[in-house]
């Protein structure tokens, strides 16, 4: 449905709400913590890039948080639209792998599910999420952002 290209507006926030924050240890071979306590997560390596794969990894942690924002924000056009988005769920799937500059980059698959709405309407709340999503702003131009209806 989408492919992201970039676009030159502004989408920096005028005013700090909340601030996360998160201490790595070790890498992507060590753990990770929040501030206040609530994320203490072992990470790993997947095995598919030479690890053990026993723990998190930081692509599954950017998918779940892309996810869970994209669908808050999803859920919040769809009731400032008089729209109930009972059912309805989103599905991230991040991808790394190296790019041109021997570095590495993401990539990012979303998959919106609107199970009591026609195709149309569904594409267009799904289009006005992602100009409210933070991540989408924060990504938009930066990496590729795939979203699809299923």
């Amino acid at each position: 449905m989408t492919d992201d290209t970039a676009v030159a507006t502004d989408t920096r926030p005028t005013k700090i709400m909340y601030v996360a924050e998160a201490t790595a240890h070790g890498g992507r071979d060590g753990y990770v913590t929040s501030q206040d306590g609530h994320l203490e997560l072992k990470v790993a390596m997947p095995p598919v890039l030479g690890g053990d794969g026993n723990g998190t990894n930081p692509e599954q942690l950017f998918a779940a948080g892309f996810s869970s924002c994209f669908h808050n924000a999803l859920i919040l056009v769809g009731n400032r639209a008089g729209y109930d988005l009972t059912g309805s769920a989103v599905t991230a799937k991040v991808g790394i792998g190296p790019n041109k500059q021997r570095g590495y980059g993401l990539a990012v698959a979303l998959s919106v599910s609107l199970p009591v709405l026609d195709p149309d309407l569904a594409t267009k709340l799904v289009a006005a999420a992602h100009q409210v999503c933070p991540y989408s702003n924060a990504t938009r131009g930066n990496i590729d952002v795939t979203i699809v209806l299923g």
